[in-house]
């Protein structure tokens, strides 16, 4: 299949400042007729707009409604319209219940959440016009059951995971297509604070290779790397008890590392 059959049209990444929102940015170049990359580095964005002329830059905090509706008008208005857009905007706190910050646990549903929300919320008005469009929203495999460490990020993945599958039975009688990202542990700077094995540690770019391959397919969702979660899938179908054992002979083998 040639480039231009492949074609992503304009797309929009946000998070694409660092991690795999950056190396799908830099994958999705020669597949684009442009890339619009926000995030809330400045600096960065700007530096991969000079280096890539398929690049165009639009810092935005996600967690400010307005400024992400601007931004999407923005891009559209350069552009003529944006037909992939890649959310994966992310914070991740490590948190444990006998530390839990409130704080932090609004900041990461804003920015995790609500700033996918905002983005979606931006783009349906001008995908309905045109009657096309996809909407790729990366959530977790940490949103399929409560984990140790994740009282902060895993929530948020949860509810993305179900926004995710409402959009794309709300808006597909639209031709707007929605796609579930569920990645497992992916080696980027949002990982390596983590003080704990991680099982399945996926490169950064080969895992943005794996997203790009299932954004071009328009696969429905699309897992990496596969056996860690499926592995992490197929909790759900364990009772409470076995699951609560499981989880908290992690915690104490942690403790005695």
């Amino acid at each position: 299949m040639s480039a231009q059959e492949k074609s992503l049209g304009n797309v929009w990444i946000v998070g694409a400042s660092s991690g795999i929102g950056q190396s799908l940015a830099e994958k999705c170049a020669p597949l684009a007729d442009n890339v619009a990359i926000s995030a809330r580095s400045v600096e960065k964005l700007e530096q991969m707009e000079r280096e890539n002329p398929s690049f165009g830059a639009f810092p935005v905090d996600t967690s400010d409604q307005a400024a992400v509706e601007q931004t999407a008008e923005a891009i559209e208005k350069r552009y003529g319209g944006i037909d992939t857009a890649v959310l994966c905007a992310a914070v991740w706190f490590p948190m444990r219940a006998d530390d839990l910050d409130t704080d932090k646990m609004h900041q990461a549903m804003t920015i995790n959440y609500f700033g996918a929300v905002y983005a979606v919320k931006a783009l349906i008005s001008g995908m309905k016009a045109r009657g096309s469009g996809h909407i790729v929203i990366v959530s977790s495999v940490a949103g399929y059951r409560g984990l140790p460490s994740s009282l902060a990020y895993g929530p948020t993945k949860a509810a993305l995971t179900n926004l995710a599958e409402a959009l794309a039975v709300e808006l597909g009688e639209f031709g707007i297509k929605v796609t579930l990202v569920q990645p497992g542990f992916v080696d980027t700077p949002m990982s390596r604070v983590n003080k704990f094995p991680m099982p399945g540690l996926m490169d950064v770019d080969a895992a943005a290779e794996k997203l790009l391959s299932g954004i071009l397919q328009r696969k429905n969702a699309i897992f990496f790397p596969r056996l860690f979660t499926t592995a992490v899938r197929l909790t759900n179908f364990l009772p409470y008890w076995l699951f609560y054992a499981l989880s908290r002979r992690m915690i104490s083998g942690r403790r005695n590392r």
